[in-house]
């Protein structure tokens, strides 16, 4: 079973207020991100939030970690619920593959060009630990390259929307 995880936990420092709640097509960008992964997983979480689309969980071991902080709390409630893997976008990663799942399994996988977009073992949970509790460098590809992830190549790449002139080329390339 896929537990899809919704990171949403980041500040929008760039876009200028909660990007989380932007609108491209007439919906926000969390709840474009959970139906996207819905149409993967047996059940979507949000992390780093306390309201959303979905249920939502606290970044592990505390806010402020990025991406793998969500990624952690992910995989803690993966395991705890009898999940196997972890599926994983960015709340700003609109439009996902179609191919999505079949590009990145087997699991550990990510899309090279947004490694946010990954698909994990839940039991790779003790190796984000070990990151975020290290004093090594905390990031995405430290986490991929300790579990041996394959960096894999799409055609279709989705938007990666951090400022607000990328959610408006988001509207005029996606044609929402």
């Amino acid at each position: 079973m896929i537990l899809g995880v919704v990171l949403a936990g980041g500040k929008s420092t760039r876009f200028g207020s909660d990007k989380a709640l932007a609108e491209l097509g007439g919906r926000t960008l969390l709840a474009r991100a959970v139906d996207s992964l819905s149409g993967f997983c047996e059940l979507v979480v949000i992390a780093g939030r306390d309201h959303g689309p979905a249920r939502c969980i606290p970044d592990w071991p505390h806010e402020g970690e990025g991406p793998l902080g969500g990624i952690a709390s992910a995989m803690h409630h993966a395991l705890d619920e009898g999940f196997e893997t972890v599926l994983t976008c960015g709340v700003d990663s609109a439009e996902l593959p179609e191919d999505l799942l079949d590009l990145l399994s087997p699991a550990p996988a990510y899309l090279a060009d947004q490694p946010v977009i990954g698909h994990w073992p839940a039991s790779a949970a003790k190796d984000i630990e070990a990151i975020l509790e290290g004093n090594g460098r905390h990031s995405m590809l430290a986490f991929a390259n300790m579990i041996n992830a394959r960096a894999v190549k799409s055609a279709h790449e989705p938007a990666n929307i951090n400022t607000p002139a990328d959610l408006a080329a988001a509207e005029k390339t996606h044609g929402i």
